[in-house]
């Protein structure tokens, strides 16, 4: 499924305004949330462009390998038959946390001034 989407987004150029829809939170209030720009992200990797791929949506550039890390080391896992266990208790919260004040940072930067030159 994932890598039907992933050809998806590379046949299909998200870079066009509305080619994939619209992003709620920018519809509403003109900012953009730490997700906007991850489908161009993705379609600019595909083409191997990192460069512009970082331009489109940093966040998920940067955390991207380690989401396909994690998810590859699950269902290796899963094929051998073991049960997979995340984090429990305070490591579970403190990395949540962590992920969300990341975000947030990435967020507030990137509808600043100084960010917009980044993300437009």
């Amino acid at each position: 499924m994932v890598g039907l989407a992933t050809l998806a987004l590379r046949l299909h150029d998200p870079h066009a305004a509305g080619s994939w829809g619209l992003c709620p939170l920018r519809a509403l209030t003109g900012l953009d949330c730490p997700a906007c720009g991850g489908l161009r992200a993705v379609n600019d990797l595909t083409h191997l462009r990192v460069a512009d791929a970082f331009h489109s949506n940093a966040l998920f550039v940067v955390l991207g390998p380690l989401l396909v890390t994690a998810w590859a080391w699950w269902l290796w896992q899963r094929t051998r038959g073991r049960t997979v266990r995340g984090p429990r208790g305070a490591h579970a919260r403190t990395l949540w946390w962590s992920l969300a004040a990341v975000a947030l940072a990435f967020t507030v930067f990137r509808n600043t001034p100084w960010g917009h030159r980044f993300w437009a």
